[in-house]
């Protein structure tokens, strides 16, 4: 009979390299007053040192900010004002999620 030389240890559907699929990171305004706004920033991955990442925001955009902890959602960073486009340009500047990860919500 023929010698089947591939049927050893490979398995297409393991996940050998470690990897996890990186969740979407979610940006969110929310109006809290007339003219005050709120800024969420959800779904970053829970091994990041997210007191870190909210210490440099608030350096760079000069705002407040703080770390919610929500049952369902987990950790969220709260900065005070619009900055959108402010935290999604330093996400991705600092290679803490993708392009293709990150969705901006809001008007």
């Amino acid at each position: 009979m023929s010698n089947i030389s591939n049927l050893s240890a490979i398995d297409p559907f393991a996940n050998t390299t470690g990897e996890t699929k990186q969740q979407n990171v979610h940006i969110r305004v929310v109006q809290r007053t007339r003219n005050k706004w709120i800024t969420t920033v959800e779904g970053l991955s829970q091994q990041l040192d997210l007191k870190k990442i909210l210490g440099a925001l608030r350096k760079q955009l000069h705002c407040t900010g703080t770390v919610i902890d929500n049952e369902d959602l987990g950790l969220i960073l709260q900065l005070t004002g619009d900055q959108r486009q402010a935290v999604a340009k330093f996400l991705l500047d600092e290679e803490i999620c993708t392009k293709d990860n990150l969705k901006i919500h809001g008007s």
